[in-house]
């Protein structure tokens, strides 16, 4: 007798049950549509790329993460984010695209990080980003809000705010303070400011710097009020330096053009303090919060970026682009109850015979998929209740019973699941009473 082997999932991976699978499809369809209302293509880039492409920009904690094997004599590797491969993407067929290159991914990642409770060695993420051909507008920048809004709007959420900051300030303020060879530092240690605050900042900052460099720094952070008192405190500081004089400019360009795509006052926000993608963003940077749960930390990030392909091409192709990690999103969603998974089916009928001809109900279930109607038969010989507590279980609206007197009167008998009114009609009337 052969040994069993335990069935398991590897730590790191998710795998849902079907009413969960049911709303994770869901989300990831409202995603994918709110994509293609802005005029973001398709795009699907293989999970396992060639090594040397995929690790040309890659090293320190992100080489380690990356799952990568032989097969003969390739050396291969899976893909560990959609940025990478989409740099390829548009280095292999600049020839053949339009720019600026609007595109959409959706698809899985993977990451060989220890697993945490909702964070994942395969997860799904949904990028959108746009690509110049060496140059590309800044109201680019601006217009990613409104996608940004307009998806988390369809997915049902209301009360979220879209933080933005320009790193070109910062990288100015800095280098006003003749402090560039520390920015990064410093920039760690404000990134702390909702986990320690302000006092423990300053504390940390005269660590490494000078009181009076401390204190302009701080008064940088601790700009407080509006959208536009936050520019206007920006302008009061006057920096005289050309770095910071350009992110202040880029930034009220996005502001403006912001509020013409339609994205609410209250649901955007300049924040001094978002300094994300220390080595990688450029300029503009996002990250959006759920004002409820604010816990959960950033569920949409992202940002302008100079040059994408740099790795691959002389080509200079900047790009601002945005992401969401979809699958730690759905389990916080689920973990804090802040959305239930209750559609069991996504189909709207089940036929249910009650004779063993066969051949009638699957002409009925052909009928009603024909006019878009989602069916399932249940083929198996059990006793009717059995059945109806099947239809039951998966939430099924309507029950479509066979027997030998409907197929004599060329008749079904439908039944709403949800009300218990039956009644034995034609097929017919029976598709106009579904489709309601």
């Amino acid at each position: 007798m052969n040994k069993k082997v335990q069935p398991k999932t590897l730590p790191g991976f998710m795998e849902l049950l079907p009413n969960e699978q049911i709303l994770f499809n869901k989300m990831k369809e409202t995603i994918q549509k709110s994509y293609e209302k802005f005029g973001f293509l398709p795009l699907d880039t293989p999970i396992i790329e060639d090594a040397k492409v995929l690790l040309a920009k890659a090293g320190g904690e992100t080489e380690k993460q990356i799952y990568r094997f032989e097969k003969g004599d390739n050396d291969l590797a899976l893909r560990f984010d959609l940025t990478v491969p989409l740099a390829k993407y548009v280095t292999e067929y600049y020839d053949k695209l339009s720019f600026p290159f609007k595109r959409y991914q959706i698809g899985k990642v993977y990451r060989g990080e220890k697993p945490q409770r909702g964070r994942y060695r395969e997860f799904y993420q949904c990028d959108v980003d746009i690509i110049g051909n060496g140059k590309l507008s800044i109201i680019n920048d601006a217009e990613l809000p409104s996608i940004i809004y307009n998806t988390f709007t369809k997915l049902g959420f209301n009360e979220f705010t879209i933080c933005i900051n320009n790193r070109k300030i910062l990288n100015g303020l800095f280098a006003s303070l003749e402090l560039e060879d520390k920015s990064s530092e410093i920039l760690r240690i404000i990134d702390k400011i909702d986990k320690i605050g302000a006092d423990n900042i300053k504390k940390e900052l005269l660590e490494k710097i000078k009181e009076e460099k401390v204190n302009t720094i701080m008064k940088f952070i601790s700009i407080k009020g509006n959208n536009d008192n936050k520019i206007q405190s920006l302008k009061n500081m006057d920096i005289n330096n050309e770095i910071f004089q350009s992110g202040l400019n880029e930034l009220i360009e996005v502001i403006k053009f912001i509020r013409i795509f339609g994205v609410p006052e209250k649901n955007f926000k300049v924040d001094l303090t978002i300094a994300r993608g220390l080595d990688y963003y450029t300029g503009t940077v996002y990250e959006t919060f759920l004002d409820k749960y604010r816990n959960l930390g950033s569920v949409c990030s992202g940002g302008r970026y100079d040059n994408l392909a740099e790795y691959y091409t002389d080509k200079k192709m900047p790009g601002v682009g945005i992401s969401i990690g979809l699958s730690r999103l759905f389990f916080q969603l689920i973990d804090n109850n802040i959305i239930s998974a209750k559609d069991e089916s996504i189909f709207d009928v089940q036929v249910i015979p009650m004779t063993n001809q066969y051949e009638v109900c699957a002409e009925v279930a052909t009928k009603l998929r024909e006019e878009n109607i989602n069916v399932q038969i249940n083929m198996e010989e059990q006793k009717l209740g059995k059945k109806f507590k099947c239809a039951d279980n998966l939430k099924v609206k309507y029950v479509i019973v066979i027997g030998n007197d409907e197929i004599k009167n060329n008749a079904v008998t439908l039944k709403n699941m949800f009300t218990g009114e039956q009644e034995t009609i034609n097929i017919e009337k029976a598709i106009d009473k579904i489709k309601g």
